[in-house]
């Protein structure tokens, strides 16, 4: 049995999980949650995760019921994401691997969320949605890489949905795009945004920029409420991103989609998704917050594929990389 342990800590969340042949022994995560109308600066979420990843190293070994001994290699994000948070994660990584004498390997993130869909899932080669606050990407596997179709070529959905919240002062807690789901499901009335999509890719700056430019004008003047522009924003990315999915699914002949990232625990995302799935007889797989929202549990998983596949990374390559795209991982463990 191998036993990998994976660390995350990326964005604002820290998490710690252990994996052993497909089996979560323990997953867990912190977050550093700022005030409402502001975001998290790198500076400040490596301060929290350098606070709190002992903790955090603690918990998962003891809901393991595991010692160092027991772990056989020891996974850590090597990017993409914020440079601080990611160095100060890989710092604590790389002493832990010398100090129980065990095999180092960096892994890239969103491969991570993609291995874990696939565990929790089980789907088999489903079309993958990966959304989240820093990436938004259409991906399907062919030929030992993760293919990207189509993807924002600005900024990601989960990033114009968090800069809509901080413009109308929604919390924080647990997440801004949470709180805005909820919003939404009280909104009734429509407001036309614009929407954009250009072939296989989407872009979300110039709905953000209208949105943050109006919303205040358009509730103050009681054109439309707060929950209206939530539901109506929600409505809008959504039905882009089902779009570019739809058609990767055609190009690849697929009949699965599965959908990844913190963004993807949304249901009226998944609701939408399983309404174009069900005309083209398609199954969608989607996880929970436990597996959706980053997760160490998601790093040990792509590590686990990685070691059984013969890859480490050694000490002197262990650096961290804020750009770190999914189609440069070359997929050693599948077919």
């Amino acid at each position: 049995m191998t036993i990998v342990i994976g660390f995350e800590g990326s964005a604002n969340k820290i998490g710690i999980g252990i994996i052993r042949d497909g089996e979560v022994l323990s997953n867990p995560r912190r977050t550093y949650i700022t005030p409402p109308g502001q975001g998290f600066l790198p500076s400040d979420t490596a301060r929290h995760h350098r606070a709190v990843i002992l903790t955090v190293l603690k918990e998962a070994l003891e809901q393991a019921g595991l010692k160092p001994a027991d772990i056989d290699c020891v996974a850590f994000t090597k990017g993409p994401g914020m440079g601080s948070p990611l160095v100060t994660v890989a710092l604590v990584a790389r002493t832990v691997a010398q100090l129980w004498e065990k095999p180092l390997l960096g892994v890239n993130h969103c491969i991570g969320h993609i291995e874990m869909g696939r565990l929790i899932t089980q789907a088999d080669n489903p079309t993958v949605l990966y959304v989240s606050g820093g990436n938004t990407q259409v991906i399907a596997y062919s030929e030992r890489r993760y293919r990207i179709f189509g993807e924002t070529i600005d900024i990601a959905v989960g990033n114009c949905l968090d800069r809509f919240a901080r413009v109308i002062k929604i919390s924080n807690d647990p997440s801004p795009g949470y709180n805005i789901e909820q919003m939404a499901k009280k909104g009734s009335q429509y407001v036309e945004l614009p929407y954009t999509v250009k072939g296989m890719d989407v872009s979300f700056s110039g709905i953000t920029s209208y949105i943050e430019e109006a919303a205040h004008k358009m509730i103050s003047s009681g054109q439309c409420s707060a929950e209206d522009l939530c539901f109506s924003l929600q409505e809008t990315v959504f039905s882009m991103l089902v779009e570019i999915t739809e058609r990767a699914m055609a190009h690849c002949g697929s009949g699965e989609v599965l959908i990844v990232g913190g963004v993807g625990c949304n249901l009226r995302l998944q609701e939408m998704m399983g309404v174009m799935c069900k005309e083209r007889n398609a199954k969608l797989f989607a996880t929970d917050e436990r597996f959706c929202i980053d997760n160490g549990a998601m790093i040990a998983q792509a590590g686990w594929e990685m070691f059984r596949s013969g890859q480490v990374t050694e000490l002197e390559d262990s650096w961290i990389t804020q750009r770190y795209r999914t189609d440069e991982v070359e997929v050693t463990w599948r077919d």
